[in-house]
């Protein structure tokens, strides 16, 4: 029983590999409008020269400072869980 629900899972996850691949769009061709209005306007919107760094700091400022974020508090976890306490000090 336990051989069947594998390889019927494998069977399933291979399934929504190929709907996934098939659904992509083609490598090169933008998948909408906002790409192009990104590339023309950056530079007068946001006064970067740098298209990448207007699109992180500018246009999606909030989802970065949210990564940060949740980067900050992963380090601050694991300082914390591996700092020595007074007992453990030899």
């Amino acid at each position: 029983m336990r051989k069947i629900a594998t390889i019927g899972s494998l069977i399933i996850v291979a399934v929504l590999f190929v709907a996934c691949a098939l659904l992509m769009h083609p490598f090169g061709q933008p998948p909408a409008d906002m790409d192009d209005y990104i590339i023309d306007n950056a530079q007068s919107e946001t006064g970067a020269n740098n298209v990448v760094s207007s699109v992180v700091f500018d246009y999606r400022g909030y989802d970065t400072l949210g990564e940060a974020t949740i980067l900050f508090t992963a380090v601050t976890a694991v300082v914390m869980l591996f700092r020595a306490t007074k007992e453990e000090t030899i």
